[in-house]
């Protein structure tokens, strides 16, 4: 190809792109649309809960000298919303999930790219399996990264700001990747580019979960699963769209920088959760009838014009009386986190988001390509599509989650998903180690494992973690939620390989299966149902 027909060609796909820009937007503004209109209210038995344990200081938010008494005087009013306010508070925080899914799809096709000798437009394109890895997991690296500062910065920075330093290290990372000249600052690109996924994988989920109502908070949170699984298949496609062209990777990276510059630009145009703004005034961090203002001020804009400002200073106010048991109990200690109630809570967050990685959630995702070529699509191309299709099929079953999530509850998804994933892993197993002469049967296992993912761990993990952590330690214990995901993320796809030489492919899904059984079992005896409950009430119930 000469060089003005690259630049020709080059152009072509931008112009592309940008029309795909404005078809994306307005597909995800109907989506949410879609998603949030077809909520039901809550049953009129869920407006009526009693809390056996609310408190002074030290103690549960519910108990006060030994008397059982109910939230909002009595009964808890059902929270007043506008569909199409709530889209923009839910929309830009999810961008964080999508520029996540983003990376997954198109690194898949850019390690394709960048080994080529023809199309990588790079001398050093004779990549050692390890550099390979260091390329692919790179953002991983960052992920925990930026797990562990959002750890140390959250509660003080807030959500809302958290997100746009999230925004600014997915553009220097995705700049940074895309103009490097050699493989070493191409890491660093990665590695910066993860500090913003561990970053807004960490905020995201509390800045939707604090903004939004009761009401539709589950199904946004669940709809920020969709969003990762929508930018992973947009990552296959633009992979699979640029794989041949000379220096394919740096575009493919590249793509994901209009997304972040919206995404940041959302975010700093968004106000800051109501409950952060509480929370400090709680705490004596600033003029307590200025905060509350200001907490009425942002519940007003997030709730649109359906909220007054009567509607919106009751709203406040009930969440301020329950804020106030634990006025002198100040800033969370990392000891605590591991103690009463926060240790309930990180058992049930970080043990959800163990098993969804260690029940081989990222060798699926990972290794999904080699997985179909061993059943039989010999071509690499084939390979690489069927895994479009199988983006597709995460996106229709996560779609199904979003819808489900507030009327059936979060357990019976779990319960019912995981069962699915249990079945698959062994016939998966069974296909390595028996049946290696029927091909379908590991595209079916395969099928149900990722479809079963997607309406349990996938899209309930995230959710949950965000709702069951108390206020005041929430910025904390999601941080540590957030790097055990990563963590065993990074340390599963990493041992896959190894592993499936030491013990076989067969062998180890049949591991994968057990850890599948023993999550079961987890989610039966210890995860909670928090289907209908405010997060006052998750902290007063079910802690």
């Amino acid at each position: 190809m000469s060089e003005k027909d690259h630049k020709s060609s080059i152009r072509t796909i931008f112009l592309v792109f940008s029309s795909f820009d404005h078809l994306l937007f307005h597909l995800v503004a109907t989506t949410c649309f879609i998603a949030m209109a077809s909520t039901t209210t809550s049953d009129p038995d869920n407006h009526h809960h009693t809390f056996s344990s609310i408190g002074k200081a030290g103690k549960s938010s519910g108990e006060i000298e030994g008397m059982d008494v109910r939230l909002l005087k009595g009964y808890r009013q059902s929270e007043n919303y506008s569909v199409f306010a709530a889209i923009l508070p839910f929309l830009f925080p999810a961008f964080g999930g999508l520029l996540y899914g983003y990376d997954i799809g198109a690194t898949s096709s850019a390690t394709i790219n960048i080994k080529s000798p023809t199309s990588s437009g790079v001398s050093w394109y004779d990549l050692s399996s390890l550099q390979v890895g260091l390329i692919t997991s790179g953002s991983l690296y960052g992920a925990l990264i930026g797990s562990i500062l959002a750890f140390n910065v959250a509660d003080f920075i807030g959500r809302r700001r958290e997100l746009m330093i999230a925004a600014a290290s997915y553009i220097i990372g995705a700049v940074v990747t895309t103009l490097a000249p050699g493989f070493a600052i191409m890491v660093i690109g990665r590695f910066i580019y993860g500090i913003g996924i561990g970053l807004a994988m960490h905020a995201a989920p509390m800045y939707i979960a604090e903004t939004a109502a009761s009401q539709i908070r589950g199904r946004l949170i669940s709809l920020k699963e969709f969003f990762i699984v929508m930018g992973m298949v947009l990552g296959y496609v633009v992979g699979s769209v640029l794989v041949d062209i000379n220096s394919g990777w740096r575009y493919m990276y590249a793509t994901a920088v209009p997304f972040a510059v919206v995404m940041g630009i959302g975010m700093w145009w968004l106000p800051a959760s109501p409950r952060w703004i509480l929370l400090h005034a709680i705490q004596g961090k600033g003029d307590m009838q200025e905060l509350r203002e200001y907490a009425i001020y942002c519940l007003r804009r997030l709730r649109g014009e359906t909220v007054d400002n009567n509607s919106a200073t009751q709203e406040v106010e009930d969440i301020l009386a329950e804020l106030s048991y634990i006025s002198e109990e100040g800033e969370a200690t990392l000891g605590e986190m591991f103690q009463g109630k926060c240790l309930k809570a990180l058992t049930i967050g970080a043990g959800l988001v163990l098993f969804q990685q260690i029940t081989g959630q990222p060798s699926v995702l990972y290794y999904a390509a080699s997985i179909f070529q061993t059943a039989g699509f010999s071509a690499a191309s084939d390979a690489t599509r069927a895994s479009i299709l199988l983006g597709l099929l995460k996106l229709i079953m996560t779609g199904v989650a979003v819808l489900a999530v507030d009327k059936l509850g979060r357990r019976p998804l779990l319960i019912g998903g995981v069962s699915g994933i249990v079945v698959a892993l062994f016939l998966m197993g069974s296909f390595y180690t028996y049946l290696s002469n029927v091909p379908a049967v590991a595209v079916v296992a395969l099928l149900v494992y990722v479809g079963c993912y997607q309406i349990s761990f996938g899209p309930i993990g995230w959710l949950m973690i965000s709702e069951i952590f108390p206020l005041r330690l929430r910025g904390r214990g999601l941080s540590i939620a957030v790097l055990v995901n990563f963590g065993a993320n990074a340390l599963v796809a990493f041992s896959f390989s190894p592993l499936q030489t030491l013990v076989g492919a067969g062998m180890l899904f049949f591991i994968f299966g057990g850890i599948a059984v023993a999550s079961l079992v987890f989610i039966l005896f210890v995860v909670p149902e928090t289907k209908g409950l405010t997060l006052e009430e998750i902290e007063a119930k079910l802690l």
